[in-house]
């Protein structure tokens, strides 16, 4: 069996909460073992693939995305304003509810994640449904879940937006996410293979000219290239 707690130090989150956060994430995988078959949220019910290849994975991402939030709240004059994290096609919940589970415990160390929560953006009503079951169940105060199409958020509704496995950044999806995410705001793809971001990248290159690709280590995946691609716009 995938020691949970051990992957969880690996993925960067603070060994002071590891031990609760694992707690919390084994019960979002029953959630989704439960109702996997009903609502199709993963191409898996295994609890070590689910471990392996969507909660160490989502997570492998947090000390990259908690940088570009420090780095949010540095640039804003704002005292405690509030900002806003959108996952974007977010289905089962992956990336967005164990970064919200680990920016909320984490705020224990760090404070300005408190300044941060979280709408998890889906178009499917019966995986909203499933997604508020799991912020109950999990006491996660700092999610709210969208039953919405990314093209109907309003214009320059999030700070920083992330998305994994949702579709590849072809024009249409690029110009979407531009117009809703704020001036000086972020975009985070979880992404695979450079190559292959290489050429989807290039595809876009008059609307994004500039991006960053951070490596990412993902626990039990040593063989598998995953990347993030960071936007700044």
């Amino acid at each position: 069996m995938v020691d949970m707690i051990k992957g969880l130090e690996e993925c960067g989150i603070p060994k002071s909460c590891c031990a609760e956060l694992a707690e919390k994430m084994e019960s979002y995988i029953k959630e989704i073992v439960l109702f996997n078959s009903a609502y199709n949220l993963t191409n898996t019910s295994d609890r070590d693939e689910l471990v392996v290849r969507h909660i160490f994975d989502s997570l492998a991402a947090f000390p990259e995305i908690v940088k570009l939030c420090e780095s949010l709240t540095n640039e804003r004059s704002v005292v405690d304003e509030t900002f806003v994290i959108a996952d974007i096609g977010s289905g089962g919940g992956l990336p967005g509810i164990p970064l919200a589970a680990a920016f909320l415990l984490s705020a224990q160390e760090n404070k300005i994640l408190n300044n941060f929560r979280f709408e998890l953006v889906e178009r499917m009503e019966k995986r909203c449904a499933f997604l508020e079951n799991c912020a109950a169940i999990l006491g996660l105060k700092n999610i709210t879940v969208v039953n919405s199409e990314a093209e109907r958020v309003p214009e320059k509704n999030y700070d920083l937006i992330t998305f994994r496995a949702f579709r590849p950044l072809d024009k249409k999806m690029t110009k979407t996410l531009m117009r809703i995410v704020q001036n000086g705001g972020y975009l985070c793809a979880y992404k695979a293979k450079l190559e292959n971001i290489k050429e989807e990248m290039d595809a876009i290159t008059n609307l994004i000219p500039d991006y960053k690709i951070s490596t990412l280590t993902v626990p039990g995946l040593d063989n598998s290239e995953r990347n993030l691609v960071i936007v700044k716009k």
